[in-house]
């Protein structure tokens, strides 16, 4: 047992490890695979195991849906599908934990050990919902807020703790143990969607990293509790990974984990300030003549591209400017769409090959020389107002796109970003706005540039 125990970590790990390099993902997807598989199987092994006719379907039943749901599920709406499973597993270790902390022979320190990883699950998986709905548009983006809110969620948390010390106590009082303990359930789901409501969809992806890594912190406590050393390493190689994405995310957006969890994303007013210049709009063809005669473009997908799933057509736009000997590059920023690397793994699916992603440090140090900067739905990430003292992106890392000699902006109306503040990038002298949607107005750039 201890031998198979050995290698399905040293997969866990492998798989890490080739996850790290976006040639070698798949086959860590793989690895890690196996070592799933591994896993499962080593559960059949253990003494004492009963109701093996019902784990057998489950196991079958899960398969299947998983399969199918992989399959289908556009790129587009991956964030969605990460929120939800997650969701799953933290709801799978809160499950483990409950069984833990109804089961005999556990002495306070490991009753504890299961507390700790209920509350952690439960707050995960209500969290992953809420955010699932909102990134799949089913409730409001935008942050719910209202008045005392902090003290509200504190006061939660800490009724939910009052009722399990009650029950690992098995103090006496006006409920039962029993009822301790569901109510303890039931305000640590709760204070899950209370933390997970107020915050927006800029702060989504800091959000999606966090979960998490709750969850494999509720897995590892189960493993701990299960003398399970597969489960226990693995949920450590998560929560480590997730709180490690979690804080590169947080950085990337000039953000304290803090300010993401108890403030409110462009919560700042912007009064007196003014966003100097006006919008400029153009057609296709005049956009396909500027790009046409460039020497280096750089384009610059956001959520937009995403949504408008257009990254098909941008792909193709690439092709037919490098036929032409024209040099692209992709400007992509950390926290870019709904989760991170959403960019990457969309850019992926068209086919657009690796070695033309830039990050965003490079990213800038090329924008100078860049005769047309193509900012494909992108917006927040983009805005110069993360430059100016007391806008509500004031320190956050910016594409500088506004420092490329042209910039054209495919945009679907003139909504605001997540912010929901204005884009000085907009009303830049050297900025020019090609609106409709995404799909459409590059297939319209497209064919403008064939007559060339």
């Amino acid at each position: 047992m201890e031998a198979v125990y050995a290698v399905t970590i040293a997969f866990f790990a492998v798989g890490l490890l080739r996850m790290g390099n976006p040639k070698t993902a798949n086959s860590g997807i793989l690895w890690a695979g196996i070592a799933m598989a591994f896993s499962i199987a080593i559960t059949f092994l253990m003494p004492g195991l009963s109701n093996i006719l019902l784990i057998i379907p489950a196991i079958m039943i899960g398969a299947l849906v998983g399969w199918v749901a992989a399959d289908k599920v556009a790129v587009v709406n991956m964030p969605q599908m990460v929120a939800i499973y997650n969701g799953m597993g933290a709801g799978a270790a809160s499950s483990i934990a409950a069984i833990e902390l109804l089961g005999p022979g556990r002495g306070l320190f490991e009753m504890s050990i299961a507390a700790a990883g209920a509350v952690i699950g439960n707050v995960s998986i209500a969290g992953s919902m809420i955010a699932f709905l909102k990134l799949q548009g089913w409730i409001r983006e935008r942050p719910i807020t209202f008045p005392a809110q902090q003290p509200l969620n504190a006061a939660i948390l800490v009724i939910s703790i009052v009722f399990v010390s009650l029950y690992l106590g098995n103090f006496s009082s006006s409920i039962s143990v029993t009822d301790a303990l569901a109510l303890f359930f039931l305000f640590s789901l709760v204070y899950g969607v209370m933390m997970a409501i107020p915050i927006g969809g800029a702060d989504m992806p800091v959000l999606i990293s966090l979960f998490n890594a709750m969850t494999g912190l509720a897995v590892s406590l189960d493993g701990y509790l299960l003398s399970s050393f597969a489960m226990l390493v693995a949920g450590i190689f998560v929560g480590a990974a997730g709180i490690i994405l979690t804080i590169a995310m947080a950085r990337a957006m000039n953000r304290s984990i803090h300010a993401v969890l108890f403030g409110v994303f462009g919560k700042k007013l912007e009064e007196g300030r003014q966003v100097m210049g006006s919008i400029k709009i153009t057609t296709a063809e005049d956009a396909a003549i500027l790009i046409g005669y460039s020497k280096l473009v750089g384009i610059v997908p956001g959520f937009g591209m995403a949504a408008a799933q257009a990254q098909f057509r941008v792909r193709e736009l690439a092709d037919m400017l490098q036929s032409r000997g024209i040099k692209v590059i992709f400007g992509i920023h950390p926290v870019a769409g709904r989760m991170p690397g959403h960019m990457n793994v969309l850019l992926a699916e068209a086919g657009i090959k690796y070695e033309y992603l830039v990050d965003l440090e490079d990213a800038n140090r090329l924008f100078p020389d860049v005769d047309v900067a193509l900012v494909i739905g992108a917006n927040d990430v983009v805005n110069p107002a993360a430059r100016v003292p007391g806008s509500a992106l004031y320190g956050m890392p910016i594409l500088d796109v506004d420092r490329a000699k042209n910039v054209i902006v495919l945009k679907r109306g003139t909504g605001r970003g997540f912010a929901g503040i204005e884009n000085d990038l907009f009303y830049s002298a050297r900025t020019k706005m090609l609106y409709g949607d995404a799909q459409d107005t590059l297939s319209k750039l497209i064919q403008e540039l064939k007559k060339i």
